[in-house]
């Protein structure tokens, strides 16, 4: 295993500590990704035997030292050759209240290691490992957890004490592709999710969405534990929504969406996070008003404008999970107008006489690059062998025109309409308004050309 700066900072530490007489273990979910081979930069230190007055005056030799939380302090220590660490002692948790965070928590640097990791969720997560001797702690059996590809709980008795501890199955079911127990699946069942706050719903979702290659895996196992109903109500009339054989031999609206999801997904990892967001978001709602528009009409099932019908419980959903704006970008707009539109490219292909204004004035709406991979993950998300270079038709015209991302900006601003002699008002408004109408239509091409439209409107007003 190649030493990375956070590694070699919590090797550090780990000399330091046992200077002292104490202990430091890395814990959590770089071991447990250590263990599956995959790449973790967050490690987190747990140390035994320290007394918390001690424990900053002895990480300041390690880097900056930074306090997070109050009751509880767990302290970032920032290397000098960089990569950062959180240090903090073992701890014990009571529950005080209703609600994710209700939880009175103190540390004990005398806890034995298996009494520490009581309090993780999931064996998987309840490994530490010491940097100094490469020794593995494992009282619950994770490794063979692990090896068996299974979430299993570590404490049956205070896990249903922390609910988003369901949501965290989830996503982790999906990100490992591990099944979860039997016993796993009972508590998940159980549990009430309504003292979530949006923000941790999206969280998870958000994990789920981003970080799992099949995304379908986590959202089958919500629905098969009842968090759809709970979190994500929005998405349940998806199951049993019949769809037309010819078109969806895959079956109902749910399993389309799901495997849309995980199209979606595949085509995402050259995006910048906030565009990776909307596209699986925009897959995941792409079909929401398919239950409210399907009907059996002249011996086939159709769901028309079920485009338009999708906006409304996409905004729940997205009010639901508190998404607005991510990143600098409008990831709710853009959501809501995948929906509306994700039928466009399509469309367009078929029509054949799509003009360049067409194209121009959807981009107002829509981010083309975005909607061309939902709606391909749209026609891929069957079975069956579907033509779907319509997409790749649609974005190559856009990319001609130089709207991928976004319309063409004004040629004429209103300094130009002032140049003219107008003075500052609603008129300057409504003249631009109308030259850049002719802009998109392609009538406007130059500065020149849009005066003489703007002098052309004025003369019609004298």
């Amino acid at each position: 295993m190649h030493a990375t700066p956070s590694l070699d900072v919590a090797r550090a530490i780990a000399l330091g500590i046992k200077a002292a007489g104490g202990r430091a273990l890395i814990v959590g979910g770089w071991v447990r990704d250590r263990l599956r081979g995959a790449p973790s930069k967050d490690v987190d230190l747990e140390v035994f035997g320290v007394a918390q007055d001690d424990l900053p005056r002895l990480l300041a030799h390690h880097g900056r030292v930074e306090a997070v939380g109050q009751s509880f302090p767990v302290y970032k220590v920032i290397g000098d050759s960089g990569g950062d660490i959180d240090v903090g002692l073992p701890r014990r948790e009571s529950k005080s209240g209703r609600g994710h965070k209700a939880f009175d928590v103190r540390g004990d640097p005398s806890m034995t290691i298996e009494d520490a990791a009581r309090r993780r969720d999931f064996t998987v997560n309840a490994i530490a490992w010491d940097p100094l001797t490469d020794t593995y702690e494992d009282p619950f059996d994770g490794r063979g957890d692990i090896a068996r590809r299974q979430l299993r709980v570590v404490d049956r008795t205070t896990f249903a004490d922390d609910s988003l501890r369901v949501l965290r199955a989830i996503q982790f079911a999906a990100r490992f592709e591990f099944d979860l127990d039997d016993e796993a699946v009972a508590l998940c069942r159980q549990i009430p999710l309504n003292d979530l706050p949006a923000e941790r719903v999206w969280g998870e979702i958000e994990k789920l969405l981003l970080h799992a290659r099949r995304p379908s895996i986590g959202l089958d196992l919500a629905l098969s534990l009842g968090v759809v109903d709970q979190v994500l109500p929005e998405l349940r009339p998806l199951v049993g929504c019949p769809q037309e054989p010819e078109w969806h031999p895959e079956g109902d609206v749910w399993v389309h969406t799901l495997m849309v999801v995980d199209k979606a997904r595949e085509a995402i990892d050259d995006l910048e996070k906030p565009a990776q967001i909307v596209v699986m978001l925009g897959a995941l709602c792409h079909d929401l008003g398919k239950p409210a528009t399907t009907a059996l009409i002249d011996g086939r099932i159709r769901s028309r404008d079920h485009e338009e019908a999708g906006v409304a419980p996409t905004i729940a959903l997205l009010n639901r999970l508190n998404v607005n704006s991510i990143g600098g970008v409008d990831v709710r707009q853009q959501v809501i107008a995948i929906v509306a539109d994700h039928l466009k490219p399509g469309m367009f292909h078929k029509a054949g006489n799509v003009g360049d204004g067409a194209f121009r004035r959807l981009a107002q709406r829509v981010n083309m690059e975005l909607l061309a991979r939902v709606a391909r993950a749209d026609c891929l998300g069957r079975t069956g062998t579907f033509d779907c270079s319509a997409m790749d038709w649609f974005i190559e015209r856009a990319r001609a025109l130089g709207v991928e991302h976004q319309p063409p900006a004004p040629i004429v601003l209103g300094r130009h309409l002032l140049e003219l002699g107008l003075t500052p008002g609603p008129l300057v408004g409504q003249i631009l308004k109308q030259v850049y109408e002719r802009q998109l239509d392609g009538d406007v091409r130059t500065v020149d050309q849009g005066i003489a439209v703007a002098r052309e409107l004025l003369a019609r007003r004298v």
